[in-house]
């Protein structure tokens, strides 16, 4: 059972480093379709070559936000769940008296480098491939980081082991899968359900032809499939 939330009249609020915060359908994971408010924060500690939000990575921007104005912001809303994400939400100091705050269903979308014990409803971790790691010039030292903290096996059977949660893998192309092979042969404790694929791409095409041959993957490893929804509704925007 979550936790109630706070009296907003009765405490002081912490703050966020909050890009964005939006109303759309949760577009990917075991929720894909559920209308959600979404909180973007900025920040993130790897960098990965193809970031769909760069302005929260490469490029981080956005403005420090009272916790109570950011749940007021997302209550303003008719929805029940509210996905956290980033970014690395998890970066933020103040990031748990927001999930203790929200009445909603909280997702929490992370890379699965940090782990801290957040009172939300599912933990989406996106552990991140060696097609994550930035080949652009002049990104070498970012290149290092990304490499060596990209994967915490800790990290992600900490949440296996306290959080509901998923395991999101996205995938550019056949060589992936082996390497998610051999990352899941070194977790304890995982449920292979919860192991989902989706495709690389901020296209409709892109992701129409890689899901093609990724759903098979799924159908004879026992994988599920995630979309890309918001790609498909809105195209390649912000706030989406």
């Amino acid at each position: 059972m979550r936790s109630a939330r706070a009296d907003s009249n009765a405490r002081r609020w912490s703050t966020l480093y909050v890009s964005e915060i939006f109303y759309s359908v949760q577009g990917e994971g075991v929720l894909a379709g559920t209308p959600s408010v979404f909180v973007r924060t900025s920040g993130c500690n790897l960098r990965c070559s193809w970031c769909d939000s760069a302005y929260t990575s490469w490029e981080p921007e956005g403005e420090t936000r009272d916790v109570g104005d950011v749940v007021e912001e997302v209550e303003a809303h008719d929805a029940d769940h509210a996905v956290l994400t980033g970014g690395e939400p998890l970066l933020q100091p103040d990031f748990d008296e927001l999930c203790v705050a929200l009445d909603e269903h909280v997702t929490v979308e992370t890379n699965a480098t940090v782990y801290r014990d957040v009172d939300a409803d599912l933990v989406s971790m996106s552990p991140k491939l060696s097609n994550s790691t930035p080949t652009r010039e002049g990104a070498e030292e970012w290149r290092e980081i990304h490499e060596r903290e990209r994967l915490n096996f800790d990290v992600i059977e900490s949440y296996i082991s306290s959080h509901d949660y998923q395991l999101k893998f996205v995938v550019a192309d056949r060589e992936d899968l082996e390497e998610i092979e051999d990352i899941l042969e070194s977790l304890a404790g995982y449920d292979r359900s919860r192991v989902l694929l989706m495709p690389e791409g901020v296209d409709r095409d892109t992701l129409r032809e890689r899901g093609e041959w990724i759903a098979e993957v799924c159908k004879d490893k026992g994988y599920r499939y995630s979309p890309r929804m918001q790609i498909h509704i809105y195209g390649n925007q912000r706030g989406t």
